[in-house]
């Protein structure tokens, strides 16, 4: 392999990377690639510097390097160095269970887009565990065995010699882990894998503006059908008299119509309800939907639907159990049918098991976190927006 090969490799392999998990790119890209003659790894450290020999570059493929890399920047943004530190790891046996036990973290959430790099594969099944399940979990419960792949100080916390001459320190780190959640953010619901779309909505909600960004979910979901057009019949072509035996469509751009199901179980917290219905209304002002939005109370049944132009017209009536597939289902029942419909909920509910046809659905979890109550994840194909009860 010639000098300038193995450059280009990573090279092909970050883009083949990043071309399958763009979600992650700037953290991909923000790595930097140190090729390491003699080191025998390829692994990356705290400073999220990849090290890599190029002998053993020469025995991967691009996508296998490519998987490789997004499995070693996983391990930084999931922040595994400072986690395992926290734990206590630091002998070599403790450190070998810990990189296996935040491989399976990582590679459960990899398999979905078959990404999971076959030099560092262990799954949460090969350590006798369920999915779904954090690091710390799989390290105090799961099995022992051999550790397929050296990730580096990055996965474990624990430096090695020539660590530390990345140029991203801790600080910058968060920044990016917080960008890489932005981006996560950005992505309509379905497309990222749903263990990515949980780690993203468990940056805390404090370092977001939950106003922005329920408001720009809101306003992209109107851009969208607004933007659309479609054919009618409903009333004649102006060029209906250059084709009198044709009956011809005319072109008819969508209103988008905007609703919102308010969770009005026993459970709710009436005053950030109050305070998000608020935000609702001066969104859709702003948006220019003059007409206002209709307003669904629901606990585990429909109680009242209103059309209303002020938060201060909305009924909210219920009190009972929770369950929002309910509120939505009636939501898409509305004529005109809603293209956007936002659900405000503390997350104590069931949800329908797919997303509601041509329905952009968003999610707007309102949190109880000053009193010590920790809110539930919503659907993975909804989008949800965590409003913080201390903003």
């Amino acid at each position: 392999m010639s000098a300038a090969a193995p450059d280009r490799k990573v090279a092909a392999a970050r883009l083949w990377a990043t071309s399958r998990a763009p979600y992650l790119a700037s953290a991909i890209f923000a790595s930097s690639v140190r090729i390491d003659p003699g080191g025998g790894t390829i692994a990356i450290d705290r400073s999220w510097q990849i090290r890599a020999d190029p002998a053993v570059l020469e025995t991967f493929s691009v996508p296998e390097l490519g998987r490789l890399l997004i499995h070693l920047c996983a391990h930084l943004i999931r922040d595994h160095a400072t986690r395992a530190r926290v734990i206590g790891v630091a002998e070599d046996n403790q450190r070998a269970h810990w990189n296996r036990a935040a491989d399976a973290e990582i590679n459960d959430d990899l398999a979905a887009e078959s990404l999971v790099p076959a030099c560092a594969r262990d799954r949460p099944a090969d350590l006798g565990c369920d999915d779904g399940k954090l690091s710390e979990l799989y390290y105090e419960t799961g099995s022992s065995g051999p550790r397929r792949w050296d990730c580096g100080s990055g996965a474990d916390g624990c430096d090695r010699p020539g660590d530390g001459q990345g140029q991203i320190d801790p600080r910058q780190g968060e920044l990016l882990r917080l960008k890489v959640a932005a981006d996560i953010h950005g992505l309509p619901p379905g497309t990222v894998a749903a263990g990515w779309q949980r780690w993203a909505e468990k940056v805390p909600p404090s370092r977001t503006d939950w106003r922005r960004a329920l408001a720009a979910e809101i306003r992209r979901g109107i851009a969208n059908t607004a933007g659309t057009v479609d054919y009618s019949y409903h009333r004649p072509s102006r060029r209906a008299h250059l084709h009198e035996e044709l009956v011809l469509p005319t072109m008819v751009r969508p209103v988008p119509e905007v609703a919102i199901v308010c969770d009005t179980s026993g459970s709710m917290h009436d005053r950030l309800l109050a305070r998000a219905l608020a935000e609702v209304d001066g969104i859709l002002a702003r948006a220019g939907l003059r007409r206002g939005a209709p307003v669904l109370a629901v606990d585990t049944a429909v109680h009242a639907v209103r059309r209303v132009v002020s938060a201060r017209q909305v009924e909210l009536a219920g009190g009972g159990g929770t369950d929002m597939g309910r509120g939505i289902e009636a939501a898409t029942r509305l004529r005109p049918r809603p293209t956007i419909i936002v659900v405000l909920t503390d997350g104590f509910t069931p949800w329908p098991d797919q997303a509601p046809r041509a329905t952009r659905v968003v999610v707007g979890l309102l949190t109880q976190a000053a009193i010590g109550i920790q809110a539930p994840h919503g659907p993975d194909w909804a989008r949800t927006i965590l409003i913080d009860d201390a903003a």
